[in-house]
């Protein structure tokens, strides 16, 4: 017998009443087992002192070796049995623990989707029940793609919130008055969503996240402020977004196709673009700007009013208390240059000619005092970039946080990669 065919029972543990099967001739008859033990839970009360296993029980064990039968039977078309009527019930003898029933079920005549059959439960060869069953035959329903979709029963939703088409809601989810979703967003169970918060299309959040809620500023007296969220971004399970602070613009935004692995936590008024990644834990203080395609590695750190330069990589356990430049690798406590992120530009399209501009670029940067870096830069027509001015206009907007120009120590393990 198939296994997979026993799997299609439409019953699990403890209401399988059906071992194995013993053999089985398509279409025509099947013998099955049922090992009754003292284990069984409907014993417990069935009777105390004296386990008797109930008549009703004996029938639905042949009944479900009956719609193994319908349907291992190709030809029937058909995914759910259900029983419609038995008639010509006996009951022979007792059936207690420790007696091992054989269910014997002969398929008898059929008019649409009605079947008849006959069912003998016996055990030591003695008969202990029989009985005439009708079966119907029920085509099982496909659900369609969006069908098991839409909001769990115990999501707890205000009135006031919006939810967007096609949007699931998980089990015991929070979702506050003046939240709003997007269409086709995923929000997963237990995750709370609360304050005036907007979230783009095709958003995911994984369970257990808490995205909008008050920050953790002892400034912050309950003032109205926001967090608006892009498109197709993922928080990870555990996540923590803070809207804003009026002291600080009133609003923490984050961009679209973005990646929040688990724990990581964005702290109120900061300013995210797109597609950008953040491992596990990692974690923004206030009023921090991350600019497009940056990666802030597990376990960093950035300080408040700090600026991560497009395509930054900031490597694991990194403390930023500086603007880290663009294109480069920031990496360690106390955070270093650890040269260009080529593996990061390559991915992303650059050519050979223009990491060879930011690689040289770079090298005056570290190899000279910033502002003679700058003017050797600007100096050079063979550097001129988008890009490399971009960098330039980075070191130049920096303000009093300043920028991460630090080279390796030369220690061992601190050393550059060569670049």
């Amino acid at each position: 017998m198939n296994l997979s065919v026993l799997d299609r029972l439409s019953y699990r543990y403890p209401s399988v009443l059906v071992d194995d099967v013993l053999s089985h001739e398509p279409g025509v008859s099947m013998v099955a087992v049922k090992n009754v033990t003292v284990n069984e839970e409907f014993f417990q009360g069935h009777f105390p002192g004296t386990p008797l296993m109930p008549g009703v029980l004996m029938i639905e064990s042949l009944t479900q070796v009956a719609a193994l039968l319908l349907l291992d039977h190709g030809a029937m078309g058909r995914d759910r049995i259900s029983l419609r009527g038995a008639d010509n019930v006996k009951f022979r003898r007792q059936v207690v623990p420790g007696d091992r029933l054989e269910l014997e079920v002969r398929l008898g005549a059929r008019r649409g989707p009605l079947v008849r059959a006959s069912g003998i439960a016996s055990t030591d060869g003695q008969v202990v029940a029989e009985a005439d069953l009708l079966l119907l035959m029920e085509a099982a329903v496909i659900p369609s793609a969006t069908e098991d979709e839409g909001v769990h029963p115990t999501a707890v939703i205000h009135p006031g919130a919006v939810i967007g088409e096609g949007t699931v809601v998980g089990p015991y989810a929070t979702i506050g008055p003046r939240v709003s979703l997007g269409d086709h967003c995923r929000i997963g169970a237990s995750v709370v969503i609360d304050g005036c918060t907007t979230i783009g299309d095709h958003t995911e959040i994984f369970p257990f996240a808490s995205i909008g809620l008050a920050p953790q500023d002892l400034k912050f007296k309950g003032e109205a402020t926001r967090l608006t969220i892009g498109r197709h971004n993922v928080f990870r399970e555990f996540v923590t977004i803070h809207r804003g602070t009026a002291g600080g613009g009133g609003e923490t935004t984050i961009g679209d196709h973005n990646l929040f692995m688990a724990y990581s936590h964005v702290a109120h008024d900061c300013h995210v673009g797109h597609h950008t990644i953040f491992g596990n834990a990692a974690t923004l203080g206030g009023h921090v700007t991350v600019e497009d395609y940056v990666t802030v590695s597990a376990f960093s750190g950035v300080h408040q009013f700090c600026r991560l330069g497009k395509f930054a990589f900031i490597g694991g356990y990194t403390v930023v208390t500086r603007n880290a430049l663009p294109y480069a690798k920031t990496v360690g406590n106390r955070a270093r240059i650890y040269g260009l992120n080529t593996i990061g530009l390559e991915r992303r399209g650059f050519s050979r000619e223009l990491l060879g501009k930011l690689r040289r670029s770079y090298r005056h940067l570290i190899q000279h005092n910033t502002s003679h870096a700058i003017d050797l830069i600007e100096a050079d027509p063979n550097l001129a970039a988008p890009e490399v001015a971009y960098l330039v206009e980075f070191i130049r907007k920096a303000g009093d946080r300043g920028v991460i120009l630090r080279r390796p120590s030369g220690r061992h393990g601190d050393e550059a990669d060569g670049e």
